[in-house]
């Protein structure tokens, strides 16, 4: 595990590097989640077997500094995740984006265009949604004694990521997703190719009609939920492989 700084006090993100050929394509966990246990069977499938990966951690969560002077928006990390790329000397990169990283991922494709090749979105969070884990609670609430409960809640195989986070990170990340502003006409005006991937169990974007109307494909893994790297990880690397074909 390797780190890199990218503010404010100092905070460093973790990442892990996979040495390789071509685009290098940088890999963005979830709400709760981290980044190399969610992609590990992904980034070594013989589908994506030999290319250059980047596996991130978002500040406060899986191997990532917890600053508190951080908001943990979906804008802030956008913007922590370009500082991590601009220190890395990475630009033009492919960027794969889950759940609520999918989100931050298409802020940052917006803001920073020049660090984004091609953008896949994996069951992306783009509109706001209700968060009953932190509604009605204050951060101390939830610090104390709502995190707890969250654990309990998510099940063995989130909550053995969500217990690396931090729970301030935790809650106002949880407060962003119920306040985030819609992305969807933000994501139609992304100049790079944009692939979406999706559970066929989830209905995540289901019968949404203006990703084809905006020349986005969308890849539907068979049999699979949200979380459907670590249920297919085979099927969602050949998905990935699919949308990010090497030239």
């Amino acid at each position: 595990m390797q780190h890199v700084e990218v503010g404010p006090d100092g905070a460093r993100t973790g990442y892990v590097e996979i040495p390789g050929d071509g685009t290098p394509f940088v890999l963005l966990h979830g709400l709760g989640a981290a980044s190399a246990p969610y992609y590990a069977a992904t980034v070594a499938s013989p589908a994506l077997a030999g290319r250059h990966a980047f596996l991130v951690d978002l500040l406060g969560f899986g191997t990532s500094d917890r600053p508190l002077a951080f908001g943990y928006s979906l804008a802030e990390q956008a913007d922590a995740v370009a500082r991590a790329l601009d220190a890395l000397g990475l630009a033009a990169v492919d960027l794969v984006a889950h759940s609520m990283s999918g989100g931050i991922a298409v802020i940052l494709a917006d803001r920073r265009p020049d660090l984004v090749a091609r953008l896949v979105l994996v069951e992306p969070s783009l509109r706001p949604t209700p968060r009953p884990g932190v509604d009605g609670l204050t951060e101390d609430e939830f610090v104390r004694t709502g995190f707890t409960r969250r654990l309990e809640a998510a099940g063995p195989q989130w909550a053995a990521t969500m217990r690396l986070a931090d729970p301030v990170a935790q809650y106002r990340a949880e407060r962003a997703l119920g306040d985030m502003p819609v992305l969807d006409d933000v994501l139609y005006g992304l100049p790079m190719p944009v692939h979406v991937i999706e559970g066929g169990l989830s209905g995540w974007l289901a019968g949404d009609e203006a990703l084809a109307g905006a020349g986005i494909g969308v890849t539907v893994v068979p049999e699979t939920t949200h979380v459907l790297m670590l249920e297919a990880p085979a099927a969602f690397a050949a998905a990935v492989a699919d949308a990010l074909p090497l030239p």
